[in-house]
Order: C-alpha cells, then sequence, then structure tokens
C-alpha cells in the first residue's frame, strides 16, 4: 500500500480545490489530502496504481456506489477491511469542474466526521 508520486499528490490538490485550499501530506505509505484540517481524500496505491480515494459516509455512499467507484478496501492478515472513502470517477479525474461535487460530497463527509467525534475536555486545576 504505498503512493510516492508528489506530482499526482498535488495534482489531485488542484482537483479538490473547490472544497478549499488542500495541502497533501504524506500519511500511511501514501498521502493524506486536506483542507483546513478536515481530511477529504487520499492518495494510495492498493495494487493498481495510485488512485484518489474520496471521504464519504453513510450519506454519501450510494452517490458514489452509483457512479461505480470502488470502497477502499485492503487486507489485514487475509481479512478485507474497508475505510470510508471511495475511489473517484474516472471522468472527474480529468477537470476541476468535474470533481467540483465529488469533492464537496468529500468535504461534507468530512466535516460531518467532524461534528460526530466529542469533544475533548481540558483538565483545569483545582483550587
Amino acid at each position: 500500500m504505498a503512493s510516492s508520486d508528489p506530482e499526482f499528490a498535488h495534482y489531485c490538490c488542484e482537483l479538490l480545490a473547490s472544497a478549499g485550499h488542500c495541502t497533501a501530506r504524506r500519511m500511511f505509505g501514501g498521502w493524506g489530502i486536506s483542507t483546513e484540517g478536515l481530511n477529504l481524500a487520499l492518495l494510495v496505491d492498493l495494487g493498481d496504481g495510485d488512485t484518489l480515494w474520496l471521504k464519504a459516509d453513510d450519506n454519501t455512499r450510494e452517490q458514489f456506489e452509483a457512479a461505480g467507484c470502488r470502497r477502499f478496501t485492503y487486507l489485514i492478515k487475509g481479512e478485507p477491511k474497508s475505510m470510508n472513502y471511495y475511489s473517484a470517477p474516472v471522468d472527474a479525474l480529468e477537470d476541476r469542474h468535474m470533481m467540483a461535487p465529488w469533492a464537496r460530497l468529500a468535504l461534507d463527509a468530512a466535516l460531518r466526521a467532524r461534528a460526530s467525534k466529542p469533544v475533548k475536555r481540558t483538565k483545569t486545576k483545582q483550587k
């Protein structure tokens, strides 16, 4: 599971720019693409070349599946494991305008994921 092409990572950031200023950083042998601290995409090679994987959730899964997108699935000790990411539609990889609705779906899923996380409380000193 790896992706080492920084040029493709930069190109994917440009494709997703409609969701906000995106940055790519190395993670898990691939790249994580985020905007304003929200992870919207992964760039990982699961064995069939570098693939842009967009964040999804229960609200968006059907749209990705209807477009023929594949779910991010990998093997751990021979067992398939999945994450809430789907491959970007092939035609959307060619044009920022075609990617825009998919970038928005990924951003919306990332926003919902952040909103569902419990708020961390900081300890205060007792007097």
